[in-house]
């Protein structure tokens, strides 16, 4: 026979009211404060976001949830308004929150390669063009126009597709080239199967943009396809043009 419990203590008026995850949401802050976001699982990381958006709830079951149905944090932050809804808990303004972190980490990226003397290797546009493009579900092109230095001035999508094609044409992509005053360019798209290889398609606008363009003092310096987990370089498999 077990020994008899002791009657629990009766709850203050205050304690009553107060929500059983608060106290783990501000440990989840301080230790967040304390380490930063190595100091977190990535469900707790999500958790702390989402509950910005969901002050009162507790939400480490749907942070959880997020993590389950879409992988990593990057999928989660690449998912759609659509998939976003799909997952039992979410609502308009998580979903919001969502897609201005992408933002806001997009923004942070494109200044920080702004602030740089120049952009010394793919790896470095190929972050700044997956947060653009990776998470769409259709292809798109994007150019990213470069001084004589190899510094970022901006950055645009050219056209957007289907989910497995795009039609990019080389006089409107160098109109925007010219308009920037662009030295150099960085052209990039996505491919939504996540297969980075590139088609016949994409060999044969890498040369038609590359000979149009050094016709016009604009060098071609690489084109990129990206995807979730992964990307192509011409340039470093040695596929431009001579």
């Amino acid at each position: 026979m077990r020994d008899p419990q002791p009657p629990a203590a009766a709850k203050t008026d205050g304690e009553a009211s107060r929500p059983h995850y608060a106290d783990h949401r501000q440990r989840l802050r301080q230790r967040f404060v304390k380490s930063g976001a190595e100091g977190l699982h990535d469900y707790e990381l999500l958790e702390l976001l989402v509950a910005y958006a969901i002050p009162r709830r507790d939400v480490k079951p749907l942070a959880k949830s997020l993590l389950e149905r879409f992988g990593t944090v990057a999928g989660v932050l690449d998912a759609s308004p659509r998939e976003l809804a799909g997952v039992n808990g979410m609502g308009e303004y998580s979903a919001t929150l969502m897609q201005l972190t992408k933002a806001l980490c997009a923004a942070y990226l494109g200044d920080s390669l702004r602030a740089r003397q120049a952009l010394s290797s793919a790896t470095e546009a190929v972050d700044f063009a997956r947060i653009h493009l990776a998470g769409r579900p259709h292809e798109a092109v994007m150019a990213l126009h470069l001084d004589a230095m190899n510094r970022l001035i901006d950055h645009r999508i050219v056209t957007e597709g289907t989910i497995d094609s795009v039609v990019a044409y080389p006089r409107r992509i160098l109109e925007q080239a010219m308009a920037a005053n662009a030295a150099g360019l960085i052209l990039v798209h996505n491919h939504p199967s996540g297969n980075c290889n590139p088609s016949p398609d994409d060999d044969r606008l890498t040369k038609s943009l590359f000979e149009a363009a050094k016709a016009l003092d604009i060098i071609l310096l690489d084109h990129l396809i990206v995807g979730r987990d992964g990307y192509y370089s011409f340039a470093e498999h040695r596929r431009l043009p001579e």
